[in-house]
């Protein structure tokens, strides 16, 4: 018995090894081209530009927390079991927790903070 479980331990640490060392490998290069950067940064762009959850370059930290509470809620809605779990831990009906959740989605986060013009 001894001896299986140190071949075994000896299996893993070369695994863990071999793996690890493959790892190392694909950390981030801080040498990448100017080339590469640039097209990272228009895949960025495009991704934000064709999904509205991803934000933008302007967006401030309000919109951004008022877009994750608003899909947040989408999600609790949309997924039954989450809805009647909500609905369990507040002991309210399942139809009272989702319109809950719809009048959150309208002020998430409260009023938006007055904008200071430059």
């Amino acid at each position: 018995m001894i001896d299986f479980i140190v071949s075994w331990l000896g299996l893993a640490y070369r695994y863990f090894e071999t793996s690890a060392h493959a790892f190392s490998n694909s950390r981030i290069n801080p040498f990448v081209p100017a080339s590469d950067r640039f097209n990272i940064n228009s895949q960025l762009e495009h991704l934000q530009a064709k999904y509205v959850g991803t934000g933008h370059a302007d967006m401030n930290r309000f919109e951004w927390a008022v877009n994750i509470q608003r899909d947040s809620y989408a999600s609790y809605i949309g997924h039954y079991p989450m809805l009647a779990y909500f609905a369990i831990a507040e002991n309210e009906s399942i139809g009272r927790e989702r319109y809950n959740f719809m009048q959150k989605m309208l002020l998430p986060c409260g009023l938006p903070p007055e904008r200071e013009d430059d």
